[in-house]
């Protein structure tokens, strides 16, 4: 296994833009036409192109790849990004609920990192607990298309979520750029 400290070939699989993650026309966030109409729209929009940013960062890689952590002592890795962004999407799922809070995927605090180890069915079941929980969400959060309606014992706005979600992918997508780069050399957007 190599370490993140040693240092891969810089390379892009795009070669009209070098830097570039891929090629306009192959990069599946490019969307052809007119951007989305009305605040609720250009959230989802920004939203799901984050969400795929993320996983196209992680595509290609193996489960070691995808366990490997960045250095010392931090746990992080592009599988634990997958499953705290898991655990975090069913953690929104209670900041809107009144009643009692959904259990913790992964248990006690960072097992969402911790538990990110180079085995294919932790891989795949990280993937399945992500798109699982960003459907719900999704799918409960549908019910509610006024941002400004207030949800939850502590009154969080619609709005005030979807921004956050946005900021959340957005950060962990800065984290995979450099998490990516350190395993295969891969840049890119």
């Amino acid at each position: 296994m190599s370490r993140m400290s040693d240092q891969p070939e810089r390379w892009s699989q795009a070669t009209t833009y070098p830097d570039m993650w891929a090629d306009p026309d192959d990069d599946p966030r490019n969307s052809d036409g007119v951007s989305p109409d009305g605040e609720l729209a250009t959230l989802q929009d920004f939203l799901t192109n984050y969400r795929l940013t993320l996983k196209m960062k992680c595509e290609g890689l193996d489960a070691e790849q995808l366990a490997r952590r960045s250095v010392p002592p931090s746990t992080m890795s592009l599988l634990g990004l997958l499953r705290h962004l898991a655990e975090v999407e069913r953690d929104w799922r209670n900041w809107i609920r009144d009643g009692e809070p959904l259990p913790k995927l992964y248990g006690e605090r960072d097992a969402d990192f911790n538990g990110a180890v180079g085995d294919q069915d932790v891989v795949d079941a990280a993937y399945a607990d992500l798109a699982r929980e960003q459907a719900a969400l999704d799918d409960e959060l549908a019910e509610y298309p006024d941002l400004g309606e207030r949800l939850g014992k502590d009154g969080f706005a619609v709005r005030e979520l979807m921004v956050h979600r946005i900021e959340e992918y957005a950060r962990h997508c800065g984290q995979a750029d450099l998490l990516r780069e350190c395993i295969d050399g891969r840049v890119g957007q």
